[in-house]
Parts: C-alpha cells; structure tokens; sequence
C-alpha cells in the first residue's frame, strides 16, 4: 500500500503535509484519519484498520509474557489518532514529533502497511547501517527473483502426467 520515500517539512503547528500517493491509497480505503507511535527511532503511522489488525496480533500472544506486555504497552501508550485536514496533513503531537527528534525537516517513507516520519538525520544513520548490515549479511536472497524451476509430478500430484505401473503383460 505505502512504498517510496519523499521529503516533507512540518509546519510551526506540527503540521506534517501526507504525501499524495498516501492520500490517495488512504481514501481508497475509506480512511480519514491514522495512527501515529513511536517506533524505534521514527514516527509509524498506521491507517486505522492497519492499526487493528495489530492490535488483533497484539491480543493473540500470551498476554503475560513480560516482552509482549512491554511491546503491547510502547506501542499503545505513545499512540495517537491523528486526522487528516482540509489539506491532506495530519497534525503530530509535540511529545511524539519531539521523541522522534523531528523539527522542520522530515523524510516519510513508506513501508509496505504503513509509513514512517524521520528525521533526516535519522534516516541517513539508519541507511548507512542497514546498507551496511546487508553488505555483511549472507542471505541466500536472489534479486531480481530468478524463474521458477519445473517440478517433477510425483505419485501424490494427481495433475502430472500419468507413470507407467510395469509391464502390464508379465
């Protein structure tokens, strides 16, 4: 739903301008308003049937489970419902935006179910290290995805070509 990365400034109100794109996919889905917490270093904003669905997933771990309860409690104790003006911007609470460390400038990027607001300063440390971390990394992830490979029917695929049984005149 939210994918690329634009460059915003944040009004003297708190007043962040939503990217068009994000707009639009957040009145194709009906949405007026989002969700705003504090994740790692940034803002995560969450359209809110994104933000139920977490919730939902927040609800089916064990509920007292000491890192489900701090998780559970981070996430929901610094959120927000937010809702998008005349203007297409969303109005950030002081104690998130200051938290995030954002003041003029800000980076939102989107991540697939939901977008993120940065400190420019913030991203750029972020993708050093992720870039960075990836050099590092061996995963055994092809990209582009390489052509799937045919499979052999085996006796369990009923939609494989038929096997011969034996000779049928011994």
């Amino acid at each position: 739903m939210f994918k690329g990365t634009y460059r915003h400034k944040i009004d003297p109100k708190g007043r962040l301008p939503v990217p068009a794109v994000f707009r639009r996919a957040l009145g194709k889905a009906g949405e007026d308003a989002v969700v705003v917490t504090l994740l790692d270093q940034c803002l995560a904003v969450y359209p809110p049937a994104e933000w139920e669905r977490l919730e939902v997933q927040l609800r089916s771990m064990p509920a007292f489970s000491k890192p489900v309860k701090a998780l559970t409690r981070l996430l929901t104790s610094r959120a927000a419902d937010c809702e998008l003006d005349v203007q297409g911007r969303i109005l950030l609470p002081p104690t998130l935006r200051q938290a995030a460390g954002l003041a003029r400038d800000a980076v939102v990027v989107g991540v697939l179910n939901r977008f993120e607001v940065w400190a420019p300063d913030s991203w750029d440390s972020f993708l050093r290290e992720s870039e960075r971390l990836l050099d590092d990394a061996s995963f055994d992830v092809q990209w582009p995805l390489p052509p799937p490979t045919p499979r052999e029917p085996g006796p369990e695929d009923p939609d494989g070509p038929p096997r011969p049984q034996g000779n049928p005149n011994r």
